[in-house]
């Protein structure tokens, strides 16, 4: 417009104003066409015969979507043509773009009137998508309706749009109904992986394809476990055969020694006990067992047991006369529904003669309302441990059995895994053996160290820390209860401080107990004089990929009470080997590997630098345990891998279990149960030393040589895990792990306090639990569907908000994804709001 009616600019900015109202048009020739000064409009239009002005809308509502020009006005007037009145509270409707995935979407933001149903507003809105599609052909990302009067106006009264905008961007709109339609307006989605397996790459030809590019196969070996002479490994072979005879032989040699002292709450000790007393409990424990029932060799015997000293006691009751311990975590009195039916479905699969327990769980299985749930009846003995009777004069342990060898079956091993089933493992008395020697000296534990174990006692290296490497190496070891913790967030600190401990084992859900718990106490620690300067070694035991975000966070925070980066660590293993990496204090530090996510997507590795675009940072699992070997081979065609591909983790070791017994189960606690001895779990190589037999970890991972040199004078191989095979998620041809997932989705908004993440009926379905305001919980939804789309390339299909609490976790702080799959599709999960992408 040129006209002297126009003003002359903004008041003190001159430089928007020489933009706005000091315009002079260019032609063609993008030259100046004359000197005349205009003002910019900001209005959209063309000139009409007989000099009318057709207007057709405003600069700033136009939009450019998949290369087309729309107008806001246009899509508005569309929108309210459909039962104009009807539902958008006196016509206030606002449509703008926001960028997701390279491209400009399109959102529809309205106030709703409040005497509209629900079933109303979800009508209005897809007949709005249908006639937008129809008349504009363009799709609609988001259409959210709001409460009356609560959008920002400007100052003309109309709808701010650029408030709006951010206001949804930040997750502060406060939607009551709103409805996403990715699948319908996301069209430049990558094209997906296509699978030919007519015309698969065989084993062979990857091995001559690595061989050609100079790849190395990816393999890591930790070091050799050799003995100094032949006389030490006569006595060790003697002396560590069983693990009852070590405890036999050190209340001989070191009877007034104390193994294990256990710390409450209050951080008191509330209990210890030395080698002779702890052999003489065992031996009464053992004598009654006999005196009370008829047990035969290999018969099983259940511990219910809370995390104390009398669990171990009777777990070597039972290797005295020859029975197989079966360590089972106590029902919960308050949730005695769920604990007490898991309790019962493991006594039965493992086919247990006897429980021993302690009196108060004696008197939990036989209350009224565990009756009610389960017939008392159908226990089998319960024998209360706290109240033995008086031992027999020249009442002696009958000699094991001589049938009895290294392969023979030591102890079964309870534990759900991440997928929901129920994993039996078999330990012989041989791979305890050469675990505990392996542990030893990657740890170098003597009689004379002090370790504090704040960890479950009932399945995995948390059971053998607990009840079998103290007895193995003698060491003196603090045993604190988990639950302690959550009583008392400084507990395991405190306990650290005072006893100078230099090495430490916990879990993931202790290590979030402490920094959530901690995090406003630290000056007041450190004004009592906590001090973590003596940590060598705080190992977090586990059996997922490394939680890097809660290592970090945890380091940072305890770092100003002396805490050495470098000391904290994490370890591995899992069903067929329960310990596979555990890093020492003389290894190297943990070295963290920045991979291009997009490749790992295609079980591809390519190391990138840090800061990297679509870069995911992994740390290193822990060091190879001694005569620990691994190889990295494809789950499929089981070829040995390169070191650039992503590949299963195969371990070969002397601690190898004898064999796995998966249990499936459902919400009706029928079981089917099956040996797992075959190629599933133990297999030979298709490619490279096909002779060896390897087990299956079922984990997906890669090798990666280091610049690093370990104690050998050789170059430190890390190993690094990346996720279970069991919870991959295949979407578009494309491999996904549900962590990834997660982590995108836990950035997006302070009030999400956990998620999960998995597929149903090939849509990806994601679970969050919120912590905020019910009426407010929509906001996460545009949030977590762009955020998703950005950084993985995968649509939502289905988007559920629950309460906190509803993610099942199991001990070791695992997500149990299967089981929230499982309480998702029976309509268990009581959600705040599901939203179902269209």
């Amino acid at each position: 417009i040129s006209s002297k009616a126009t003003p002359n600019g903004y008041w003190a900015l001159p430089g928007l104003s020489t933009n706005a109202f000091k315009v002079i048009p260019l032609g063609s020739d993008e030259r100046p066409i004359g000197t005349q000064e205009f003002v910019r409009s900001g209005l959209l239009g063309f000139l009409g015969p007989g000099g009318l002005l057709f207007v057709t809308g405003s600069r700033e509502g136009l939009m450019q979507v998949a290369g087309r020009k729309h107008n806001s006005d246009d899509l508005i007037a569309t929108a309210l043509a459909v039962e104009p009145m009807k539902v958008v509270y006196r016509a206030r409707v606002v449509i703008f773009s926001i960028r997701v995935l390279r491209d400009e979407r399109i959102v529809i933001v309205a106030e709703q009137r409040p005497d509209i149903g629900e079933d109303e507003c979800f009508q209005w809105m897809s007949r709005v998508l249908q006639a937008i599609d129809s008349i504009h052909q363009v799709g609609v990302y988001c259409l959210a309706l709001c409460p009356a009067n609560t959008l920002p106006k400007s100052h003309s009264g109309l709808i701010h749009v650029q408030e709006t905008r951010r206001r949804l961007l930040e997750g502060n709109l406060h939607p009551c109904s709103v409805l996403m339609c990715p699948h319908s307006c996301i069209l430049n989605l990558p094209k997906p992986r296509e699978h030919h397996p007519e015309r698969e790459v065989g084993p062979g030809a990857i091995l001559a394809g690595t061989i050609i590019q100079g790849m190395r196969l990816a393999e890591a070996k930790g070091a050799d476990m050799t003995f100094n002479d032949e006389q030490e490994a006569m006595e060790q072979g003697k002396k560590f055969q069983y693990i009852d005879d070590i405890l036999r032989w050190r209340s001989m040699t070191m009877s007034d020694h104390v193994l294990y002292s256990v710390i409450n709450a209050k951080g008191q000790e509330s209990a210890h006990i030395t080698c002779s007393a702890m052999h003489k409990r065992s031996e009464r424990i053992a004598l009654t067992m006999l005196d009370r029932i008829e047990l035969k060799s290999s018969d099983h015997v259940a511990l219910l047991y809370p995390p104390c000293v009398d669990l171990v006691s009777a777990f070597y009751a039972c290797l005295y006369i020859d029975a197989v311990p079966v360590s089972i975590r106590p029902p919960h009195a308050q949730n005695l529904l769920n604990t007490l039916s898991t309790v019962k479905m493991m006594i039965e699969l493992s086919q247990a003669k006897v429980i021993l327990t302690t009196s108060s769980i004696a008197k939990l299985l036989r209350c009224k309302e565990a009756a009610t749930l389960l017939d008392p009846k159908l226990w089998p003995l319960i024998i209360d441990t706290d109240d033995l009777p008086k031992q027999k004069k020249n009442q002696i342990l009958p000699k094991k059995s001589t049938s009895t060898q290294a392969q023979s079956l030591c102890y079964l091993d309870f534990s759900i895994s991440t997928t929901g089933s129920l994993t039996a493992v078999k330990l012989s008395y041989g791979a305890i053996g050469n675990l505990c020697r392996s542990i030893k000296l990657a740890c170098e534990l003597y009689p004379s160290r002090e370790l504090v174990l704040c960890l479950d006692p009932y399945n995995g290296l948390g059971l053998v820390l607990w009840c079998i490497i103290s007895i193995y190496a003698g060491h003196h070891s603090i045993l604190i209860d988990p639950a302690e913790v959550e009583l008392n967030p400084s507990v395991w600190m405190n306990t650290i401080s005072h006893y100078k401990i230099r090495d430490t084992f916990c879990s993931y859900s202790v290590m979030e107990l402490c920094t959530k718990g901690l995090s406003t106490s630290i000056v007041d620690l450190k004004n009592r004089g906590l001090s973590l300067s003596c940590v060598r070694t705080c190992a977090v035991v586990a059996e997922e990929r490394p939680r890097l975000q809660l290592l970090n966070s945890f380091v940072k925070l305890f770092q100003t009470l002396g805490l050495n980066p470098r000391s904290v660590s994490t370890t591995f293993g899992c069903r067929v080997n329960i310990a596979i990496c555990l890093r020492g204090a003389s290894d190297p530090d943990p070295a963290p590997a920045y991979v291009d996510q997009r490749a790992l997507r295609n079980d591809r590795v390519t190391l990138v630098e840090k800061g990297s675009p679509h870069s995911l940072c992994l740390l290193e699992s822990g060091k190879l345990l001694p005569g620990v070997k691994v190889v990295i081979a494809n789950p499929e065609s089981k070829g040995q891998c390169a070191d650039a591909h992503l590949g299963e983790l195969w371990v070969q070791s002397g601690h190898n279990s004898l064999g796995c017994q998966i249990i499936s189960y459902g919400d009706n606690n029928q079981q089917q149960g099956s040996n797992q001895n075959s190629d599933q779990f133990y297999s030979h190589l298709a490619t490279g030393d096909t002779r060896q037999l390897y087990a299956r970890t079922g984990y997906l991972g890669f090798v990666r040589r280091t610049d690093s040199i370990a104690a050998d004078g050789k170059n430190h191989d890390a190993v690094y895990i990346v996720g279970s095979l069991d919870e991959t998620l295949l979407i578009r041809g494309m491999r996904y792990h549900p962590i990834d997932i997660e982590n995108t989705v836990m950035r997006t908004h302070k009030r999400i306090c956990e998620c999960a993440c998995f597929t149903w009926t090939n849509l990806l379905v994601v679970v969050v639990e919120y912590d905020g305001l019910e009426q407010h919980s929509l906001d996460l939804v545009p949030l977590i569907t762009s955020a998703i789309l950005e950084e993985h390339y995968v649509i939502v299909g289905v988007l559920v908000i629950v309460d906190p609490g509803v993610v099942p976790v199991n001990s070791r702080g695992e997500k149990q994804r299967m089981h929230l799959r499982d309480g998702f599709v029976s309509d268990q999960l009581d959600p705040i709001f599901v939203a179902y992408n269209m």
